[in-house]
């Protein structure tokens, strides 16, 4: 029988709040990652003291937003009304202080729980808070929470305002770097919410003077859009909607008080729900609900009187009720869409009349495709069973939707030996692993219907479960994990391919990364380093010195297990897919796969005589 653990008094611990947040940092900013995904914790940390400055914005302080980033330092400015001096300290490191629950000094706020800045605070190495009012200023400087600097100016000519400085802690966020694109389009985000607000980040201006209209404007080029953007504005709501002509799946952006919802809530539900609903009642038609929203690009945002979240970064809504004496959320957003959006589609035929088109359209497709659809779910079905393809993590070996984990991974490799090595390294409570069998089918030009008949495409689908949309997509992460030869990088640009083609919303929400492995092993007797470019492996010769033994790997497959555990675990290295925001999605697709062989051989010509004379240059 084992012995019985003792359980006394000497076994409670009490945490002070920046113990707690350093050794449970995942319960306050989310996960933590290495800024190459959009929702790694530094983004969160960064988010969580602007959050504060666009809250004084709101409340009418302050128009302008100063924003630098230099190396892993963050520096935010405001010109709002200042944190009262005599609680410049508290409300950075005193659990429960804020303003924001005095309801007179903020309404519908993005954070009510007084937390946000005091994690920032536990989990950086330095951490410094200004403020500046009626002429005077206080400030304060941390370190991982704890104060080790207090000063106050009786007099000063700065302008009133609140400055918060910041270096993450690289203990907790290892390897990070922020990616100017990601911070990008957070600013863009605030300023569509913030008509007349101005952020400037490292010497670049943000403005928007048309809301979520800009937003949509921005996402989708005017010669794709199938009609005018419908833009519709309320007192505590706001919308935008248009049709891709050649996007196949629906793509939304939806927004609670300024926070961007990225995993919808309750108030997504409602608008779809209400888009259906309102466009069935005007052309006096029961059109299934997949028609309607075919091809939709959307935007939403509202306003709640202290809004419940499901989680501490804020990416689902959770509440039922508007707050106040106003109906249900639900209810709220049927009435406004039912009332605005009808009226708007009786006062522009054009726009009801391509709409429509649209939809017919839509559904002359569904019903062509309906018995391929049906065969090809069944072959999914069948292989799934069989575990051919898939390789699935633990956590979604249940159907439900709440066991679904936004940790979880998908690996799409190719050729038995790599993805053996994966299959065996991974963690198999959260990575799950696809196995391509040779090279996938260039899709482009092609039609919906190939994704059915193709083997591969049909199952990449239904492992990721994105026929329709992405709301649930089973897995945050799609790693491409090939080799990093020809064939490799031929295989990956395929499957890029695949995804602008038929469900380009994966990449433009950020859930496509390129894996990145080490091409050389350096190594003697006492050290292994491994190297992911040339000059980190001249770097390591010259660190272990003498004669290292190096290997050069040429294929995923090549990596023991042992050895690939390090590189999908917790140092794992992920380049994430973007757009270019200067190019449409048909223009990428038609330089790269179409057929214009000689202007594409230019370009790698071109590119290939910058690469030698770079080599040249450090040799």
């Amino acid at each position: 029988m084992s012995k019985e653990t003792k359980y006394t008094e000497d076994n409670i611990r009490s945490l002070d709040w920046k113990e707690h947040i350093r050794m449970r940092p995942g319960m306050y900013i989310g996960k933590l990652g290495d800024g190459s995904s959009a929702d790694d914790g530094i983004y969160i940390l960064l988010k969580e003291v602007l959050d504060n400055s666009i809250d004084e914005y709101v409340m009418g302080a302050g128009k302008t937003i100063e924003i630098s980033i230099q190396g892993d330092k963050v520096t935010v400015r405001d010109y709002g009304r200042g944190i009262p001096l005599g609680k410049v300290v508290d409300v950075v490191s005193k659990m429960n202080t804020g303003g924001k629950y005095d309801s007179r000094a903020f309404k519908k706020s993005v954070g009510l729980n007084g937390v946000g800045t005091k994690a920032v605070n536990a989990l950086s190495t330095f951490f410094k808070v200004e403020s500046t009012r009626d002429g005077k200023a206080a400030s304060a400087e941390f370190e991982k929470g704890n104060l080790t600097n207090q000063d106050t100016l009786d007099e000063t000519t700065r302008r009133r305002g609140t400055k918060v400085s910041f270096v993450p802690d690289e203990t907790i966020f290892k390897h990070f770097k922020y990616r100017t694109e990601y911070v990008a389009k957070m600013l863009k985000n605030y300023v569509y919410l913030n008509p007349g607000l101005t952020i400037i980040f490292n010497g670049e201006k943000y403005f928007s003077e048309n809301g979520l209209r800009d937003l949509l404007s921005d996402n989708i080029n005017e010669e794709d859009r199938l009609y005018d953007i419908i833009h519709l504005k309320g007192d505590d709501i706001e919308i935008a909607i248009t049709h891709s002509k050649t996007q196949y799946s629906e793509e939304y952006h939806s927004f609670v008080n300024g926070q961007h919802t990225t995993q919808g809530g309750t108030h997504l539900a409602a608008f779809r729900e209400a888009i259906v609903k309102t466009i069935r009642e005007y052309y006096g038609k029961n059109y299934e609900a997949s028609d309607i929203r075919k091809s939709i690009v959307s935007a939403i945002s509202i306003k709640v009187m202290e809004p419940v979240f499901e989680s501490q970064t804020k990416t689902k809504l959770g509440s039922t009720d508007m707050g106040g004496d106003l109906p249900t959320v639900r209810t709220y957003i049927n009435d406004f869409v039912k009332t605005k959006l009808d009226n708007f589609l009786h006062r522009n035929p054009n726009t009801t009349e391509s709409l429509q088109r649209k939809i017919l359209q839509a559904e002359r497709e569904r019903k062509d495709l309906s018995g391929i659809r049906k065969l090809a779910k069944e072959r999914a079905k069948k292989a799934s069973l069989h575990n051919k393809k898939l390789r699935d993590c633990r956590i979604h070996l249940t159907d439900s939707k709440k066991d679904r984990n936004l940790e979880s991974t998908l690996f799409i490799t190719e050729g038995d030996s790599a993805s053996g090595s994966i299959t065996k390294s991974r963690d198999v409570n959260t990575q799950a692993v696809f196995s391509l069998r040779g090279k996938p089918l260039n899709c482009y030009n092609m039609t919906k219907k190939i994704v059915y008949e193709n083997e591969e495409f049909n199952l990449l689908q239904a492992a990721l479960n994105i026929e329709e949309s992405l709301e649930d997509l089973r897995y945050n992460n799609i790693v491409i994990a090939t080799d990093a030869d020809v064939d490799g990088m031929h295989i990956r640009l395929l499957l890029i391919t695949f995804f602008l083609q038929f469900f380009p919303e994966v990449i433009k929400e950020g859930h496509l990364y390129i894996l990145q492995t080490p091409l050389f092993r350096v190594r003697n007797k006492k050290e292994t380093i491994y190297c992911y470019s040339e000059q980190e492996r001249r770097d390591a010769i010259q660190k272990l010195s003498g004669k290292p033994e190096i290997t050069r790997f040429k294929g995923l497959g090549e990596i023991s297990p042992d050895e690939f555990v390090h590189f999908i675990g917790d140092d794992i290295r992920l380049d994430p897919v973007m757009l270019d925001k200067d190019k449409s999605i048909e223009e990428l697709l038609s330089f790269y796969m179409g057929k214009n062989t000689p202007q594409r051989q230019e370009f790698i010509i071109d590119n290939l005589k910058v690469e030698l004379d770079t080599v040249e240059e450090e040799l």
